[in-house]
């Protein structure tokens, strides 16, 4: 038979009202552990303000949620269909010739709806959070805001010794940030007034200045000079550069293509964003996976027994889900895994298994 309409907008509004009320706790929990662990990190900081710590908590909460949302959705889907097959709601739809795929049909639309909606307004939201809460940890808690910038005309880097500042502008860039070709380097005074500016055709970055070459170098009281070889102090470090690098999470879903281009074009491996891009990707398709495996541990209960046991092989397998994703990640942000691969195919074998018990459970 064909399931009704009104039957079913009330299993998806139970369905989703139930995943947005566990969301919601989940969310709460998080944002008292952050809130925590921020006062931690702020115990030698004196200057930062309880709540300055509120509003980076805050700031960085719809970034880690998202993380959590497939596990808010495996468990709202297993509550709100134990809470159906207890109320005997789920015998009476059978009786009444309601199979088990269109039972769940509503609970899949919704999951992909709010995967979609995850996709294309909650990640810019939470991207847009995450990046100023990335400003606040940087000025408050280490000390110095971010030292690498890149755009389409090149990469920029500032850095600071005895002299004063200094701004490095490169329009490529190799060896994972070690060598930049086409550089400028303009320089500041200790009042920030400008002094000069070297050009070079390439530097390296050694341990505490630039080997440069092919320098002209040129301050505003002296004329320019030429220098095969020349040596700029530097303060910065490979690592320093690498991890000012924009973190994946502080850039839009919409955003991400362009910045991977820009990335490649200055010579920076864009692997680990374009496997962040797949991985939102990908999102519709976990939540609708999550709802298969809450549907297998849950809708089997009217039949089998073992309320608890199916329960805790329900969330066993989210987990597992969850341990083999990071590891799929961690092969792709490797190399050894193609990123597309590495983000999809932890979903889709998860979702064909949740295919093929519930097809032996229902048809078999």
């Amino acid at each position: 038979m064909n399931i009704s309409w009104t039957l079913s907008r009330y299993l998806g509004r139970q369905f989703f009202v139930t995943v947005l009320i566990t969301f919601a706790i989940v969310l709460c929990l998080i944002y008292m552990i952050s809130l925590v662990e921020l006062m931690r990190k702020a115990a030698d900081h004196s200057d930062v303000t309880f709540g300055t710590l509120a509003s980076m908590a805050l700031l960085n909460l719809p970034t880690v949620g998202a993380d959590t949302l497939p596990f808010a959705v495996l468990f709202g889907g297993m509550a709100s269909f134990l809470r159906l097959t207890r109320n005997h709601e789920l015998v009476v739809a059978r009786a009444a010739g309601v199979s088990a795929w269109q039972f769940l049909a509503p609970s899949l639309l919704v999951a992909f709806a709010i995967g979609t909606v995850i996709i294309t307004v909650y990640n810019p939201v939470a991207a847009a959070m995450s990046a100023r809460e990335g400003q606040l940890e940087a000025k408050f808690l280490r000390g110095r805001p971010s030292l690498l910038a890149v755009s389409t005309n090149g990469l920029w880097l500032r850095q600071a010794d005895a002299n004063g500042q200094s701004v490095v502008h490169a329009l490529r860039v190799s060896e994972r940030g070690l060598r930049l070709e086409d550089v400028i380097i303009f320089l500041y005074g200790t009042s920030d007034n400008f002094v000069g500016r070297i050009d070079a055709s390439s530097a390296v970055l050694e341990n505490g200045y630039w080997d440069m070459k092919d320098a002209w170098v040129t301050h505003t009281t002296e004329q320019p000079r030429h220098y095969d070889t020349f040596h700029q102090p530097t303060t910065l470090t490979l690592t320093q550069v690498q991890e000012s690098f924009a973190d994946p999470d502080t850039i839009s879903f919409w955003d991400l293509p362009h910045f991977i281009d820009m990335a490649e074009a200055a010579g920076f491996s864009a692997q680990r964003y374009r496997l962040h891009f797949y991985d939102i990707l990908s999102t519709p398709a976990l939540l609708c996976t999550m709802v298969f495996l809450g549907a297998v541990f849950s809708l089997r209960t009217s039949r089998l027994g073992g309320l608890v046991q199916l329960v805790v092989g329900g969330v066993f397998a989210g987990f597992l889900l969850y341990f083999l994703s990071a590891l799929s990640l961690a092969l792709g942000l490797s190399g050894v895994l193609p990123p597309f691969l590495a983000a999809w195919a932890p979903v889709i074998v998860a979702m064909l298994l949740g295919l093929a018990v519930l097809f032996h459970l229902e048809d078999g």
